[in-house]
């Protein structure tokens, strides 16, 4: 019994250093990337990793795995061999964890699921899986149009000019409206259009139809907006002619017939004549 003091003391010992070395694999295992390395050659997965969007985080906040399955898939491997194992943690759990991360705090092109209206959209509304829109190659987390163009067969861009464009060109995800493309986007490539005609209150999209139409005739015009024009002055006389669209006379993002730009447009009919009288 006299022993029984040093048994004591030995025994919590073996028992905290028993502890400590379990946390110290635990930790081993949750945080740190050479765990990966036990089993995968990472050289490749690392390097793209670490030029990708989520460089800050360590392999193992995506690619979860617990400890009862990371060993039970270690005892696999080395009966199996190199055989196939069927694993979770390399791509399929990645994408459920997407969520943990951008739905509350994570930057989300400096903008989390809840304030963009894209992601809200197809991740909530329709319950669209992350990787059924971002490829998730080697860490790349890119968007391809025809990943867009899968569910959106009909959405077609307009004209050869939009060659090598693809939906995100214009559609930015991170927009809190519901359009998503707001005139601001389309100055960035239109930049010569003038920024202060009578028109510049509307949208673009307003007249404009990237998936339908883009240019416009008259039934447009009188459709939408100017049904009464016919009405006003000359107009009804010079639409009979049937060979007049309104942007024949009112240019594109410019519309004004003033005394300035009426010579080269008026009298390429008719004598030249002040445009006040067309409506007077």
């Amino acid at each position: 019994m006299k022993h029984k003091g040093p048994i004591i003391i030995l025994m919590a010992l073996i028992c905290v250093s028993g502890l400590a070395v379990a946390y110290k694999y635990f930790k081993f295992a949750k945080d740190d990337p050479a765990y990966c390395a036990v089993c995968h050659l990472t050289r490749e997965g690392y390097n793209s990793h670490q030029t990708s969007i989520h460089y800050t985080l360590t392999c193992q906040v995506c690619h979860s795995i617990s400890t009862l399955e990371g060993n039970k898939l270690l005892l696999a491997h080395y009966v199996k061999g190199q055989k196939d194992i069927r694993q979770e943690h390399g791509r399929i759990k990645p994408w459920a964890s997407c969520i943990d991360c951008h739905n509350t705090h994570a930057s989300q092109g400096s903008i989390t699921f809840r304030n963009s209206y894209g992601h809200a959209r197809h991740v909530f509304m329709h319950d669209i899986a992350c990787n059924s829109c971002h490829s998730g190659q080697m860490h790349n987390m890119e968007v391809l149009s025809d990943k867009c163009r899968s569910c959106h067969s009909d959405k077609l861009v307009h004209g050869m000019g939009t060659a090598g464009l693809y939906c995100l060109n214009c559609h930015t995800f991170s927009d809190s409206s519901e359009t998503m493309q707001t005139s601001r986007k389309c100055f960035e490539c239109h930049t010569k259009l003038k920024m202060n005609s009578i028109m510049t209150s509307l949208e673009c999209h307003s007249c404009h139809k990237p998936h339908k139409k883009i240019k416009l005739t008259s039934k447009d015009c009188l459709g939408s907006c100017h049904s009464s024009e016919t009405k006003v002055g000359q107009h009804s006389r010079h639409m009979k002619l049937g060979t007049l669209e309104c942007v024949s006379c009112h240019h594109p993002h410019r519309w004004e017939v003033t005394k300035k730009n009426a010579p080269g447009l008026c009298d390429r009919c008719h004598r030249l004549k002040d445009p006040v009288t067309f409506i007077y």
